[in-house]
């Protein structure tokens, strides 16, 4: 990180800390202006002192992230989800995880499922996210808790989903292998 970029972000995170609304101005510049890692920075200003963050507070932070990520671009919603496990975000953003699992970029459906998603996805939403990672051809082992939530419906989904790619004469993937 360059002197420049370290001396924005280390401002920006100060304005966020500040003055949470000013990530709304911050955060679509901050990978050009502080580098590839100032907006999980500036996520993690949000919380501020996390002994002190009251559930208010908790409920205005995941409202600027659910704002943050709607008016965001790929790049922004992946540092959205990526933080998320570092912005003790509770159950206030399996909705984000849920709209990323219904994109078509590998990128956000992987970070999809990283750690929080599979912390809070219910059992039917992980599955269908483990399909669609197999679909697309995302490898098995960038899916956060999977040997904890791997259960007798997803291996007869992924089962199934081997038989079908099978029959059409396509190969199975090996991760896939592995587990049925």
């Amino acid at each position: 990180m360059s002197q420049a970029e370290h001396e924005w972000l280390a401002q920006a995170v100060r304005r966020v800390e500040a003055d949470p609304r000013a990530i709304h101005l911050l955060f679509p510049q901050a990978e050009r202006r502080g580098g590839p890692d100032a907006r999980g920075a500036l996520l993690r200003a949000l919380r501020g002192d996390s002994a002190a963050n009251s559930a208010v507070i908790s409920a205005v932070i995941s409202a600027v992230i659910s704002d943050l990520y709607v008016r965001g671009d790929s790049g922004e919603r992946l540092a959205i989800l990526s933080a998320l496990p570092d912005l003790d975000a509770g159950p206030e953003a399996v909705g984000l995880v849920e709209d990323a699992l219904r994109t078509n970029d590998t990128r956000l459906v992987a970070a999809a499922l990283g750690p929080y998603g599979s912390a809070w996805l219910d059992d039917h939403s992980f599955r269908q996210g483990v399909l669609k990672c197999v679909f697309m051809g995302i490898p098995l082992a960038s899916v956060a808790g999977l040997e904890r939530r791997f259960d007798a419906e997803l291996a007869r989904m992924l089962s199934d989903y081997a038989a079908e790619l099978r029959a059409a004469g396509r190969p199975v993937p090996h991760d896939v292998m592995e587990r049925i």
